[in-house]
């Protein structure tokens, strides 16, 4: 009795060839670990409220300071001057004396409620109204990750689809979308980004999404189109539109597996792009609303903060996309030589 052997499929041995580059696994690790914060704080384990003001403005780093009270935290205010009646420009509140009576007849129920009290330092410090900048960085990632990674989805499945259709159907079908993307290439990226974005008039992560999405597909078309044109003569198609395949099983079960490492790579490379454009476009003002934190408005409230010496919210939505950028640069190229060995010769 004879057995016989199944030979590993593509993406097995691409998984095998990834394992074996350690700045390829090391990268996937953290990728994934970016994304299981991310999870964690879609499901309200990590930082479930980042507008909660904890310590004192500009409370520094604890690494920093060590147990060192900041300069900037507010001395607490002694019973005499609670007890003071504010002079407004030299003129008495006219309430006082009621107040007054009020709290001697009754101390415990009228006034402010106690503040509680603020940290002096918080593990990577805090912004000019006491917001923990590590609450605000784990929330940031949440929303600079789901924004680069579902409108590179949308990118990519537009780029696709476009491609796959221009490539395989070419005459006029190819000229057209040909033309279409002529013209969202003529005008450069960023502008056209910008131009949309002031058009809309809308600030939020749908419509940033939407926005990159729409815009960021012409990559992906260009070289899904050129896949499609070489495969579609290929002797394997050729041989299912023989047995009477549709176009449609030809196009998207017999070509799209043969191409999927292109298009795999691309929606990689989309990720990064996108979410340096979320973050260009939230510190320029067109991108999340105020009552949400990415990273691109935790720059823009830092530019304000380092003139007064406080780099601390700069340098920790910095680092943290760059080691997210960086670490997913080095894993597309991991992904490529995985999925293609021929380009490592």
């Amino acid at each position: 009795m004879t057995t016989t052997m199944r030979s590993p499929g593509l993406w097995t041995l691409a998984w095998r060839r990834l394992c074996r580059d350690r700045v390829g696994i090391v990268s996937l690790w953290v990728v994934a670990f970016y994304f299981g914060v991310v999870l964690m704080a879609l499901g309200g384990w990590l930082a479930p409220d980042w507008t909660r003001e904890v310590g004192v403005n500009y409370a520094p780093p604890t690494w920093w300071m060590g147990a060192q009270e900041s300069e900037d935290a507010p001395a607490a205010p002694t019973t005499a001057q609670a007890n003071v009646v504010a002079d407004l420009y030299g003129l008495q509140d006219p309430l006082a004396s009621e107040f007054a009576v009020m709290q001697a007849a009754y101390p415990n129920e009228v006034g402010l409620p106690p503040e509680p009290p603020r940290m002096q330092t918080l593990p990577l410090g805090g912004d000019k109204w006491g917001h923990d900048v590590l609450t605000k960085l784990i929330k940031g990632s949440q929303t600079s990750l789901l924004v680069g990674f579902v409108a590179a989805l949308v990118a990519t499945a537009l780029g696709t689809l476009f491609g796959a259709v221009a490539g395989y159907f070419g005459r006029w079908v190819d000229d057209a979308f040909n033309w279409l993307y002529g013209v969202f290439t003529a005008i450069p990226y960023l502008l056209l980004v910008f131009a949309i974005a002031a058009v809309l008039q809308q600030r939020g992560v749908v419509t940033i999404i939407l926005i990159l999405g729409l815009t960021g597909w012409t990559g992906v078309f260009r070289l899904v189109r050129a896949e499609y044109l070489k495969h579609k003569s290929r002797e394997y198609v050729l041989a299912a539109g023989a047995i009477g395949a549709s176009n449609m099983r030809r196009m998207f079960v017999h070509i799209l597996p043969n191409v999927s490492h292109v298009i795999l790579v691309q929606l990689s490379l989309n990720v990064v792009g996108f979410i340096k454009s979320e973050v260009i476009l939230s510190f320029l003002g067109f991108g999340v609303p105020v009552d949400v934190v990415s990273w691109g408005s935790m720059l823009n409230e830092a530019q304000n903060e380092l003139i007064l010496g406080k780099w601390w919210q700069l340098a920790a939505a910095g680092l943290a996309m760059a080691v997210l950028v960086t670490a997913f640069s080095m894993l597309t190229d991991a992904l490529r030589d995985a999925l293609d060995p021929k380009l490592k010769q």
